[in-house]
């Protein structure tokens, strides 16, 4: 089955996986703060009164439900569509590190390896369309 032994270095593929999980987190982490501090900059009055910021955070508070909402809320600097964004690139990463995986799999011709990977894939794409559906 799969070319590599136990007692191997960490392969090429290993490494691109680990660098693509860690720059995921990192991104997202920078992306979510800077939302943060946009909302803040935006609305100052969060830092003075409490109960301006238990409106931010009410749960009908106004917040993008949706990558359109997203779009619009990013094209008029809100720091709730920027982490948003940070959001959706931290859900992203483990998805992205499974579509590595397959051509890892496929550079080391493990092809059972290579089909469950792709199923998974599949499976974790096609969750987020049936996701949306009421």
């Amino acid at each position: 089955m799969s070319s590599v032994k136990p007692d191997e270095p960490i392969t090429r593929g290993e490494l691109v996986i680990s660098y693509l999980l860690r720059g995921g987190v990192v991104t997202s982490i920078v992306v979510i703060l800077a939302g943060i501090v946009l909302m803040f900059v935006h609305h100052p009055s969060y830092l003075k009164s409490s109960g301006d910021l238990q409106q931010l955070t009410k749960p009908d508070a106004v917040f993008p439900h949706s990558l359109a909402e997203v779009v619009v809320g990013l094209r008029h600097d809100q720091g709730q569509a920027v982490v948003c964004v940070g959001l959706l690139l931290l859900i992203a990463t483990p998805i992205l590190r499974v579509a590595v995986s397959i051509v890892v799999f496929a550079r080391q011709r493990d092809w059972v390896f290579v089909l469950i990977t792709s199923f998974v894939l599949a499976v974790l794409i096609l969750s987020f369309f049936l996701g949306k559906v009421e």
